[in-house]
């Protein structure tokens, strides 16, 4: 089947690897300075677990954003993301890297994005989601799209989407409602 014809379920089946910007898709976009220069980030609890149920599914997670903060390594690190890219001027050059490094394919990869920064990845790879409020040309690139807000449930809206079409989702869902989920899935 033609890449232009997948549906969006079909092109979440795929997806091996779902890569996140993190201002305006794991926050809400708002940055906030202290006096010193640092910058503040809220994140979102659901978001959070979302990653943890992919990677107990075996989707391999990661980030690629614009900024460099201490604050996105720490919430990468207490998520277990192994792929950190900070500081990035050039997505599609840290999306090449990524691929090398873990043997990926483009269509085996998911990217969440919200600007006009993300779109040289999202056009790369197989499955391209956006936030709600994303920017109008993004969500017109985009094959699926979230009905929540950036750092408001968007991220784990498409982890349930990936979970859903790769037939995961019930068989987590069920060890939640038994309590045999697994440990240190706090999102």
């Amino acid at each position: 089947m033609a890449a232009a014809t997948l549906t969006a379920t079909e092109r979440a089946r795929r997806v091996k690897l779902m890569i996140f910007d993190v201002d305006g898709v794991l926050t809400d976009g708002g940055l906030v300075f202290t006096a010193e220069g640092d910058t503040m980030k809220v994140f979102h609890s659901m978001d959070g677990h979302g990653a943890k149920l992919l990677r107990q599914a075996g989707i391999e997670t990661a980030i690629i954003t614009g900024r460099k903060s201490g604050i996105v390594a720490v919430r990468a690190k207490e998520l277990k993301i192994a792929h950190l890219y900070q500081g990035v001027e050039n997505k599609p050059d840290a999306f090449a890297d990524l691929l090398r490094q873990t043997g990926m394919k483009p269509e085996e990869c998911g990217y969440m994005g919200d600007d006009w920064v993300d779109l040289g990845v999202m056009l790369k790879v197989g499955f391209a989601a956006a936030p709600a409020n994303s920017h109008p040309e993004v969500i017109a690139r985009a094959h699926w799209v979230s009905e929540a807000r950036g750092g408001h449930g968007a991220v784990r809206e498409v982890c349930d989407t990936l979970l859903r079409a790769q037939n995961k989702y019930d068989e987590l869902l069920a060890a939640a409602c038994a309590g045999t989920e697994q440990k240190g899935l706090v999102g």
